[in-house]
């Protein structure tokens, strides 16, 4: 990299850093911290959710896959997630945005308690606490590794780096932090993608190149599916995305309980799955490009990095590196301001033996410790990476194959034809689901598509049946599922939730 690269990098952390600042400002309690207090406009919450739903494993782990396999890395992971956020903007998303106007919830987890019961609450959250210390730690794993690509910088080093700035604009600026640095990142990464997609573009012969350019590349690059990305493995991936982009995923959940109604928030979910269609495809081409130029690496995950290092003049491989931690930074800190919420609304509490919220200034300090601590795990997880089945292992079979199970009862646990399943089935499903990722990992020999459907398939079919035949029916669970299937009027009155 040269300076001016390195004043481009300096100056985009140091953006970072100030947005940050500024929204310190407009933090005052735990709910601004957490839910930016029911003001985040629709396009802002759209955005940040598309920003937040992936990170600079894209330029690594999915870059392998595509320097691999070719076409099948889209109709894998962008397709099936477009459709997972089409699908939750009139089923899921509407009713985040409107737990938060009629029960005023601050974390994903907080309706649990009364959905289902406090003991369930508990074991799910302390289940997803867990499993985002890993998926988070790769995140930072990735972005590392990408720095070092570029610059020379030490694996740990490119951590500390990166995990250090994310800290300090998280933990001061909370939710609007991670919104307005998400909307500032998604300018830069706009910006990058598309320079860079034009230059390769460029030495491939030009605008012709777009269709000419696949019988250039090894057999098999076009077909939809290829390797262990079977139909059966996209199938299986549907379903966890379903899960996991309509909240499963607790940071994304949050930016719709952010919006100010239930329509903002399905405004903001159809944004942000036009985005997860389209824009993957400006974004790949490079990457899928990349065997034509370097048509015998042996780290397939560094191709994307190297085609900016050999093809970026000074100035836009910082721009590129910039946008690259741009996805990390948006997706790691909303993550950790989710995991605060959950654990200062939802754990602490409980902890203290009082299953009282805290005071509001009581609540944001928590906030923004929890914050800290939680980031400085995943920062030692991102160190171990290798010791987990490198940054794909840790995304792919861990929070692919886990994210399902922890996710069904809460998910489903919104939609009215599920009114029927308990605290029961929550708790039998979720357990199911873990044992069978365990069984599937270290006793069964199984396809990849296997492993990440078996658990969750578990699960929903537990959850399911449970449900069914218990009809364990609560007067609360109908008076909530009643009031989530609509929006708030004017008029209404809001009912505080009972913990």
């Amino acid at each position: 990299m040269s300076g001016f690269d390195w004043l481009i990098l300096i100056l985009y952390f140091f953006l970072m850093i100030g947005i940050g600042a500024w929204s310190y400002r407009r933090v005052g309690s735990a709910d601004d911290y957490f839910t930016a207090g029911g003001k985040m406009p629709w396009w802002l919450a759209g955005v940040s959710h598309h920003m937040s739903g992936y990170s600079s494993a894209v330029f690594v782990a999915y870059a392998a896959v595509a320097y691999t396999y070719g076409f099948t890395l889209y109709i894998w992971w962008a397709v099936p997630v477009a459709i997972a956020v089409f699908v939750g903007a009139f089923w899921i998303a509407p009713r985040w945005a409107r737990l938060r106007e009629r029960y005023q919830i601050g974390s994903p987890m907080e309706y649990l308690s009364t959905r289902y019961n406090v003991p369930t609450q508990q074991l799910m959250a302390w289940c997803g606490v867990l499993l985002k210390i890993f998926d988070v730690g790769a995140k930072w794993a990735a972005i590392a590794i990408i720095l070092q690509v570029f610059t020379g910088l030490s694996l740990p080093l490119g951590i500390l780096i990166s995990g250090g700035v994310s800290l300090i604009y998280s933990t001061i600026g909370g939710l609007w932090a991670d919104a307005l640095t998400d909307f500032a990142q998604f300018i830069i990464q706009l910006v990058a993608g598309i320079a860079m997609f034009v230059i390769v573009l460029g030495k491939l012969g030009g605008i012709g190149a777009i269709g000419n350019m696949w019988g250039k590349l090894p057999a098999g690059h076009t077909h939809l599916f290829a390797g262990p990305y079977t139909l059966w493995f996209v199938l299986a991936y549907l379903l966890i995305d379903f899960l996991s982009y309509n909240g499963g995923t607790w940071n994304l959940a949050q930016r719709y309980i952010a919006a100010p109604s239930g329509s903002d928030a399905k405004k903001a979910a159809l944004l942000s799955g036009f985005l997860y269609l389209f824009w993957p495809l400006i974004l790949f081409f490079p990457m899928w490009a990349a065997p034509i130029f370097f048509p015998h690496l042996t780290q397939p995950d560094q191709s994307y990095a190297l085609l900016a290092t050999h093809f970026l003049p000074p100035g836009l491989i910082g721009l590129v590196l910039a946008g690259m931690f741009s996805h990390t930074m948006a997706m790691t800190t909303s993550d950790a301001n989710a995991i605060s919420s959950v654990f200062t609304r939802d754990i602490l509490p409980n902890l203290r033996g009082k299953g009282k919220p805290l005071s509001s200034k009581g609540g944001l300090i928590a906030a923004r410790t929890t914050t800290l601590v939680f980031v400085l795990l995943t920062m030692i997880v991102a160190v171990e990476q290798s010791s987990f089945g490198g940054v794909l292992g840790l995304l792919v079979s861990w929070f692919g194959a886990l994210v399902g199970p922890i996710s069904i009862a809460m998910l489903f646990g919104l939609l009215p034809i599920f009114r029927n399943s308990g605290s029961a089935a929550a708790i039998v499903s979720l357990i199911a689901g873990i044992v069978m990722f365990a069984l599937d990992k270290y006793a069964f020999t199984v396809s990849s598509a296997a492993q990440q459907g078996y658990p969750v398939l578990v699960s929903a079919i537990l959850y399911i049946a449970i449900g069914w035949f218990t009809r364990n029916r609560r007067v609360e669970v109908d008076q909530m599922m009643d009031a989530l299937s609509r929006d708030v009027q004017v008029d209404d009155s809001s009912t505080s939730l009972t913990r």
